[in-house]
């Protein structure tokens, strides 16, 4: 019996801000399983920042989505049929399938999901890639020491809370910032941070100083734009800085006006010997056991908490995406796709 598969494809590349008319939604035969594959119906799609830049057709660490191509992303499926020993229908399972209902995959490609250790959504987010990009990024290059000022942009997000969390858990002091009242609230009040601060305020650069009278001794950047700029002169001599993202830049079509202030940073790089690193999870997959282990006993013991934002249906994945590119999300954005 086939299936037909319900896709959303790069229909063309964005200039800019991506739009409705850079998808296209299609229903589309899959072929028969194989040895060794599976027929996989997906259950949750994961929307993360990094999918604008594999919108783009320019050189990364990753190749581009091409166009008519299933635009990419983490998921978390449901097996119908298998012809492998390892799995059998019925099983739930993490999968990089895209956005789309269905999809054939091979054995070798999924990872086998617990539903009773905590809602499968988590796989992709809390338990999964965003979790752990938190974990592996501060802890092996921010490296928090009891006492030091670790303070994160981008914090009611799914990296950016667990950030957070991780370094109160060991003994560091957590400044969050966020934009918007409700989720400069949740920073204290739900996620344990000790100070929140509202990026889009007018008294911003101030109140960031007075929340970091000490300095602060690890970044973890999500963001880069005016965030960074208000950081930057209170980094502290060999301070660490871990670089996860910049969605403050990934619509930009140009570079920013002004002068050219990279010989200021190059100064400061060198005279406060500060540690930057850009990272992607990848690079720590020998971390993983050890990331699993840690979170999941963190959140069975209530020192770490998530917050997920679940969009029903997978034709509205590109409307919540480019809100997610606006900040729109309040927490691990994720489709209920079936």
């Amino acid at each position: 019996m086939s299936t037909t598969s319900r896709q959303i494809l790069l229909a063309s590349r964005p200039h800019g801000e991506p739009i409705a008319a850079n998808f296209s939604i299609v229903d589309t035969p899959l072929a028969a399983t194989g040895p060794d594959q599976v027929l996989l119906k997906i259950r949750y799609l994961s929307l993360d920042p990094y999918m604008r830049g594999r919108m783009n057709d320019g050189k990364s660490y990753a190749a581009p989505v091409p166009i008519g191509g299933v635009m990419e992303g983490g998921t978390v499926a449901e097996i119908v049929t298998s012809n492998s020993d390892r799995f059998r229908p019925g099983d739930i399972v993490l999968s990089h399938s895209g956005w789309q209902s269905h999809a054939i995959a091979d054995a070798k490609d999924l990872r086998k999901v617990d539903p009773t250790a905590a809602p499968i959504s988590t796989a992709v987010g809390v338990l999964g890639m965003p979790g752990m990009t938190a974990y592996t990024g501060l802890l092996t290059i921010g490296q928090p020491k009891r006492g030091e000022t670790v303070v994160v942009a981008a914090a009611t997000g799914p990296v950016g809370s667990a950030v957070g969390q991780i370094a109160r858990i060991k003994g560091a002091r957590a400044v969050g910032i966020a934009g918007g009242a409700d989720k400069v609230r949740a920073l204290t009040e739900e996620f344990g941070f000790d100070v929140a601060l509202d990026h889009r305020s007018p008294t911003f650069v101030a109140d960031l100083k007075a929340a970091c009278p000490d300095g602060i001794d690890v970044y973890f950047e999500n963001v880069g734009g005016h965030v960074f700029d208000a950081v930057f002169p209170l980094l502290n001599f060999f301070a660490r800085i871990p670089v996860c993202g910049l969605i403050a830049q990934y619509n930009a079509t140009s570079l920013p006006d002004g002068p050219d202030r990279l010989p200021l940073l190059m100064r400061d790089v060198l005279t406060k010997r500060l540690n930057f690193r850009g990272f992607i999870v990848r690079d720590f997959a020998d971390q993983s056991k050890a990331f699993f282990t840690d979170m999941s006993r963190w959140i069975g013991e209530g020192k770490v908490r998530y917050r997920e934002d679940i969009v029903d249906g997978l034709d509205k994945a590109p409307e919540a995406f480019i809100g997610l590119l606006k900040g729109r999300n309040f927490g691990k954005l994720v489709v209920k796709v079936g």
